[in-house]
C-alpha cells in the first residue's frame, strides 16, 4: 500500500493580513507623532537661568499678536478671569504659568498677574533656559 502525499504549492498569497499590519503601523505612527510636540504655540520666551520645578495647573500664553490662550485655547481677555476661575475652582494652591512672547508689552503680562492677584493664584513667568 503506497500512499503518496499531494505536494501542491498554492501560488496565491493573501495580502489581507499585510494590509492590516500596515494600517495599524500607520495609525500608531500618526498618533505617536502628535504626542512628541505637545506645545503647539510657537513663542519666543525670554531667557533666564532660574527654572522652577513646580508644574502649573493652568497655562496662559500671549502671542506677539496679543492673542490670549488658556491651555492652548484662544480666549478673549474679557473672559480670561471667568474661565480661569472655572478651571481652577476647587484646586488646592492653584498655580498659573504665563508664557508671553518676547515682543509682548509688559502691560499685557501685568494684566494677567493682576487677575491672579485678585483670585489668590500663584503666578510663574515661563522663560527659556539660557
Amino acid at each position: 500500500m503506497a500512499l503518496k502525499r499531494a505536494r501542491k504549492i498554492n501560488p496565491r498569497f493573501s495580502m489581507a493580513s499585510m494590509t492590516d499590519i500596515v494600517f495599524l503601523l500607520l495609525l500608531f505612527f500618526m498618533i505617536s507623532s502628535t504626542l512628541i510636540n505637545p506645545n503647539a504655540l510657537r513663542l519666543l520666551l525670554p531667557e533666564s537661568t532660574n527654572q522652577v520645578p513646580d508644574r502649573p495647573h493652568v497655562t496662559v500664553a500671549i502671542d506677539r499678536n496679543l492673542v490670549f490662550y488658556l491651555n492652548e485655547k484662544v480666549t478673549p481677555f474679557s473672559l480670561l478671569e471667568e474661565r480661569l476661575n472655572e478651571v481652577l475652582k476647587g484646586t488646592r494652591d492653584p498655580r498659573i504659568s504665563v508664557q508671553a512672547d518676547k515682543s509682548v508689552p509688559v502691560e499685557q503680562v501685568v494684566k494677567v498677574m493682576n487677575i491672579a492677584k485678585r483670585n489668590d493664584y500663584r503666578v510663574t513667568l515661563a522663560t527659556a533656559p539660557e
